[in-house]
């Protein structure tokens, strides 16, 4: 531009330098402040990211795979959202554990024996142990005051699962908001009342984990705030919304989520139902995977055969994942930054992570969420947890299971709060909504090719907690070969259950066969008795018991089979006896390991109301042993009559698989008995969740009239060989026995042999 004026020229220039003063200022001052807040500028200037993980079981392993290459190539995440599996996933990335520490998890937790909701046998109160030596089956389904049948809410309550996040969570169990995590965090489940998705934000995150991945009918609803929840896979499995709705700009959504079948696929009940389930799941699937953008990410790793239950496949669906990340390799490098920048965003989340504490917190209190009809010092008593103290987690667990061992609850979860600048140990405990009454129902059978045939069925009810003290009461019925009734009351005297007291009615029927040393049946009785028995004891921890107690009986035994000289008569015992048990094995049908067995001491007197005198001495005692799939088992009874007059309805027994093999049940009997057995045994499948064994049995033993008859030569030698399956009605076995002198058979048992 060209001026004339030299007024107006000097003007112009004065405001040009002033302007261009200014622009200079103004350049220095927002170029400080990018100096200075480099990492705010550059955050301002970037898209948020937010991540979305589906369920679909045992297959979200893939999603660590994912995760580790998200980190390897610098892309910040800014919000995370998961479902079920992608839920338990998200909320141990979400809380600080790195993808390394994930897999370490998945990989290395037995998920198969997590999810299962059996309780271990070394974990339930010898009360409940003994109940192992009956035929009824272990379900018991409740019923209501009005006699109406009661069942759980799933096949499984998840104890061991709960008990598994709370331990994973430890260290960020006090955060109870879920956007104070390292990255903020949303778990999705499914309001089974009205079907609509649940997003939770805040609270106890193991439990909010373990509320998305109960699979309706599978899992018991997990309670929170009044709401039952079910998986969230039911109504949304890839909740790309929800990100949205926490700001993300960007989605990148990882879907493991199963697919459906086709219909060469579609050939069983089983199939068919399991469809019906991926349907449901699917359809919001697809509807989320709609929603997306063409900035947005979809990854779908090709996981094959993996299916939801896979978990022994985990180490399989990693590297999928991981590969299936990197073939979008192109697509996510846009959403890479710069290594200064993602060091500085995961600076700000070391921040976060300053929030978490120690893995063992030093408990200041404890405190008792009691929602049972039990009295809470029943509770306490069996809590050794210290306060001021750093928590014992692994104490607290075996604490818990010993409380859950009583099998009065349907879920015991703990959580870590902070009250009052104190840390404390809050426990919930629940009681089972389908008790305190409880049915159950067991049938044993057996035979052999000789026509001995029979069977017992029983029928009994059961009602639990009936004071504060957790007494007890269980009347059954049993019909067929050996028919009777029976009521008990089983009565702590204490909180921890240390002393006891257990009053019994009882009338009872049973068969005692007499046979000559060819084995031909002389006679065979019916013996018929009725009457009471007292005991009082003491349990140690769960695997002992001492008892000393009373018994007075009547009855009469009628010849049956026999000669006619073989007279029928008329009895009355009083008895007191004295019995030390012990029970550590794993399992009573089929055990791996442990010990069991008792010694009784048995004293008749006249003054008691018994027809005669005598004392009668008892032991018995098996050890089980294992390494992989095979199983030695070796086990001795030893019974004597001291004065060698005990009448037949006290006399002892001996015959049957296991108890010389190649004999019928019961076929010997004596005023002493004798017998050391050692079994092997090997597991050869899993079908069905049925575990099958083949094994045999090597044996020797006999009955004496008179302890001066007991010596080792006239031992009989026997053996056997058998196929067992431990079903949910209760051991199967078909085996072969012989012994010595021609003495052999074919046996079919459904019931308890040990």
């Amino acid at each position: 531009m060209i001026v004339d004026d030299p007024i107006k020229t000097n003007r112009l220039w004065g405001l040009r330098s002033i302007g261009l003063i200014s622009c200079l200022v103004f350049v220095y001052l927002v170029g400080s402040a990018g100096l200075v807040h480099a990492s705010d500028t550059v955050k301002s200037h970037r898209p948020k990211i937010g991540l979305v993980l589906s369920g679909g079981g045992a297959r979200g392993a893939a999603h660590i795979g994912v995760l580790k290459v998200l980190e390897q190539m610098r892309i910040p995440i800014d919000c995370l959202a998961g479902t079920s599996m992608g839920s338990i996933v998200g909320g141990l990335y979400a809380s600080g554990m790195t993808p390394a520490e994930i897999e370490a998890v998945v990989t290395r937790v037995d998920w198969a024996d997590a999810l299962k909701d059996n309780i271990p046998r070394e974990n339930r109160s010898f009360r409940r142990k003994t109940d192992d030596k009956n035929y009824l089956v272990q379900s018991k389904p409740g019923l209501s005051d009005d006699l109406e049948i009661k069942l759980p809410l799933g096949l499984r309550q998840g104890q061991r699962v709960d008990l598994l996040l709370e331990k994973l969570v430890m260290p960020i169990a006090q955060v109870k908001d879920f956007d104070d995590f390292r990255i903020p965090f949303r778990a999705v489940a499914t309001d089974i009342a009205t079907g609509k998705p649940v997003v939770m934000s805040a609270g106890n995150l193991a439990q909010s984990m373990r509320a998305s991945m109960s699979i309706p009918a599978i899992f018991s609803a997990a309670e929170i705030d009044g709401r039952l929840l079910v998986d969230g896979g039911v109504s949304n499995n890839l909740p790309v919304d929800v990100v949205r709705a926490m700001g993300a700009d960007i989605v990148i959504a990882i879907d493991i989520s199963t697919p459906l079948k086709n219909r060469d696929q579609l050939n069983s009940t089983i199939a068919i139902t399991g469809q019906l389930t991926g349907i449901l799941t699917r359809s919001n699937t697809e509807e989320q995977i709609a929603t997306l953008t063409d900035k947005d990410i979809l990854i779908v790793p090709d996981l094959g055969d993996i299916t939801n239950s896979s978990f022994d496949r985990a180490d399989e669906a990693i590297p999928i994942g991981l590969a299936a990340a990197e073939k979008h390799k192109q697509t996510l490098s846009r959403l890479s930054v710069s290594e200064t920048v993602y060091a500085d965003y995961r600076s700000s989340q070391q921040g976060r992570l300053s929030k978490r504490k120690s893995d063992s917190p030093v408990i200041g209190f404890i405190r008792l969420d009691n929602q049972s009809r039990l009295s809470d010092e029943v509770i306490f008593a069996r809590l050794q947890v210290k306060k001021d103290a750093p928590l014992d987690v692994a104490q607290l667990d075996k604490d818990i299971g010993n409380i859950y061992g009583l099998e009065l609850f349907e879920n015991i979860y703990y959580e870590i709060v902070e009250e009052n600048g104190q840390t404390g140990l809050l426990i919930h405990v629940k009681e089972r909504s389908w008790g305190p009454n409880y049915i159950q129902a067991g049938l044993s059978l057996a035979g052999n090719q000789d026509g001995d045939n029979f069977y017992n069925s029983e029928f009994a009810y059961t009602r639990t907690a009936i004071n504060r003290l957790n007494g007890e009461w269980r009347s059954a019925i049993q019909l067929g070969r050996s028919p009777g009734v029976a009521t008990e009351i089983y009565q702590p005297l204490s909180y921890n259950s240390r002393y006891f007291i257990h009053p019994r009615l009882a009338y009872h029927k049973k068969t005692v066969n007499l046979y000559s040393g060819d084995g031909d049946k002389l006679a065979e009785y019916r013996v018929t008795q009725y009457g009471g028995d007292l005991a009082l004891g003491r349990e140690f921890g769960t695997w002992g018991e001492a008892r000393i107690g009373i018994r007075r009986l009547t009855g009469d035994a009628e010849i049956n089979v026999g000669q006619p000289a073989w007279p029928d008569y008329d009895f009355d015992r009083g008895e007191v006896y004295a019995k030390l048990s012990a029970d550590k094995l794993d399992n009573f049908n089929f055990p791996r390991e442990g010990y069991y067995g008792f010694v009784e001491y048995v004293k008749s007197e006249e003054s008691l109301g018994a027809d005669s005198e005598f004392d009668q001495m008892g032991m018995e005692a098996n050890v089980a042993m294992s390494w992989e799939k095979n199983t030695v088992l070796v086990g001795t009874k030893i019974h004597a009559t001291m004065d060698d007059d005990a009448p037949l309805q006290n006399r002892f027994e001996l015959g049957g698989l296991f108890n010389l093999s190649g004999f019928n049940d019961d076929e010997l009997s004596g005023q002493q008995m004798g017998l050391l057995r050692l079994i092997y045994m090997r597991q050869i499948s899993d079908f069905n969740l049925l575990p099958t064994y083949i094994g045999m049995s090597v044996e020797s033993g006999n009955v004496w009239e008179k302890k001066s008859d007991m010596a080792f030569d006239d031992l009989i030698f026997a053996g056997s060989i058998f196929l067992g399956v431990d079903t949910f009605l209760g051991p199967v076995y078909i085996g072969y026995g012989k012994a010595e002198s021609n003495h052999d058979s074919f046996y079919f048992y459904l019931g308890k042999l040990f």
